[in-house]
């Protein structure tokens, strides 16, 4: 039978995940418990209460496979969800590979990336035990123009707090924030005492995701009618994020194939476990085996580099301890356009799996993404967010890897988001502006001097 030359697989409307899926419920061995910054000791829901409502915390520990999808929030899903699964046919034919490759698009969100559908389901969840106000941080200005636009589809206050390179790199995004009625701070800001710390010690400090969430969460924890809101990381925001999964494990029945191959990049683990997780748990269930591939830059090179220990979430110490691969609480990276993914952790939960070997993880140079960027939009016509671009410069290498072989593969990769505002990103590129960069492993030992001490029964 003659394959199908069906380029695009769309689901219905009525078609939307009426459930998150939770990988917790699947997992072989549990997650490390989360520890309390000041006494070590595994934190409760009143500890969090501070920073986050009741329903998101219940959805942080929850070990049900399936979480209900309020109607609101389905119903907001609904100006861009489902998102389309495409076949790269036109990728395929410029590298002559034997490869199937396929690509989830979320940048067909109004924001412009997967990060709208964390940030509506928070904005809703907080909105409706009586939260009025939220604060965050963004790297790239992804995560902060999501939350801004939901924060405006439910009548309330988003203020954000942008790393001050991205926030110099990107004025488009911190423009659309904005427009949806955000306040966007460079950070480290003066607004906060962890930001006056930092530009105390360092004026011109390039900022850091860890400091951003710094100033964000002590906006919340000082302040009775703030809460705190985070974009990636945490397990209800990876929770959410499934969304993405689900709707491609009905879509592939649709193209009556399945995935050999995810890739995805990984920053602080939303994207890629967005992806990803669904189709994990019906391999943990014995259904169908696939192999997943998690992919970083190797400026930040968290998954690949850094030791599975326990740390903070930011750079001020504030946030609990939880147990993850990371580069250290006190490490800023260089100002890769990739701003998403320069986080000096990883989600707890991603880092579970690369330690039980369910997932793999690699690590690629600027150049070699942007390369990938490139051909992928003279072929496909979309231009990649520099964050999606690790994951595209991924799925080529995997399709050539075809090609040398002859063996016919499927390879899935999520295109989190549009590059319409990382146009600068592009120029700078053909313009040879844009560099390489390996990481130093004496600073990464730096980073890592300051990890905390903890019991070492606690998470093992």
């Amino acid at each position: 039978m003659a394959e199908k030359k069906t380029r695009k697989y769309m689901l219905p409307e009525d078609q939307i995940p009426e459930a998150f899926y939770n990988l917790a419920a699947d997992l072989p061995v549990a997650l490390p418990p989360v520890l309390h910054p000041g006494t070590g000791m595994p934190i409760g829901p009143d500890d969090l209460a501070p920073l986050f409502p009741m329903a998101l915390i219940a959805q942080e520990v929850s070990t049900e496979r399936e979480i209900e999808i309020p109607e609101p929030v389905r119903d907001a899903y609904r100006m861009y969800r489902p998102s389309p699964l495409i076949r790269a046919r036109g990728l395929e034919r410029a590298l002559d590979t034997p490869a199937r490759i396929y690509y989830k698009y979320e940048g067909v969100s109004p924001a412009g990336s997967h990060k709208t559908n964390t940030a509506i389901a928070q904005a809703f969840y907080n909105r409706e035990e009586g939260i009025r106000r939220l604060s965050t941080e963004t790297g790239a200005g992804q995560w902060g123009s999501a939350l801004a636009m939901a924060c405006a589809f439910f009548g309330m206050v988003c203020e954000v707090y942008m790393v001050r390179v991205s926030y110099n790199q990107k004025p488009y995004r911190r423009g659309l924030m904005e427009a949806y009625g955000a306040s966007v701070y460079p950070s480290p800001s003066d607004r906060t005492h962890a930001g006056r710390e930092i530009l105390a010690d360092d004026p011109d400090s390039p900022g850091s995701l860890g400091i951003a969430i710094s100033e964000a969460v002590e906006v919340a924890a000082s302040q009775d009618d703030v809460k705190y809101s985070l974009g990636s990381v945490l397990n209800h925001v990876l929770l959410h994020q499934t969304v993405i999964g689900l709707e491609a494990l009905k879509q592939f029945d649709m193209a009556e194939d399945y995935p050999d191959l995810i890739v995805g990049a990984t920053g602080g683990g939303s994207n890629f476990s967005g992806m990803a997780f669904p189709f994990i748990g019906r391999m943990l269930r014995g259904e169908q085996d696939v192999n997943m591939l998690a992919v970083e830059p190797t400026a930040c090179p968290t998954l690949t580099r850094g030791p599975y220990a326990y740390d903070y979430g930011d750079t001020a110490r504030m946030t609990p301890l939880v147990k993850m691969h990371t580069l250290g609480h006190s490490f800023v990276p260089v100002g890769i356009h990739a701003g998403g993914l320069r986080y000096h952790g990883m989600a707890p939960m991603v880092s579970h799996l690369l330690q039980l070997g369910i997932i793999d993880a690699v690590a690629v140079q600027q150049l070699d993404t942007f390369s990938a960027g490139v051909q992928f939009a003279r072929t496909e016509g979309i231009i990649p967010a520099p964050e999606s671009n690790h994951a595209v410069a991924v799925a080529i290498t995997e399709a050539l890897r075809c090609k040398e072989s002859g063996e016919s593969r499927a390879i899935l990769f999520n295109l989190s988001g549009h590059g319409h505002f990382d146009i600068q990103a592009y120029i700078d590129y053909h313009a040879g502006k844009l560099v390489n960069y390996q990481y130093p492993e004496e600073e990464i030992a730096m980073a890592l001097a300051g990890l905390p001490t903890v019991n070492a029964v606690v998470g093992d």
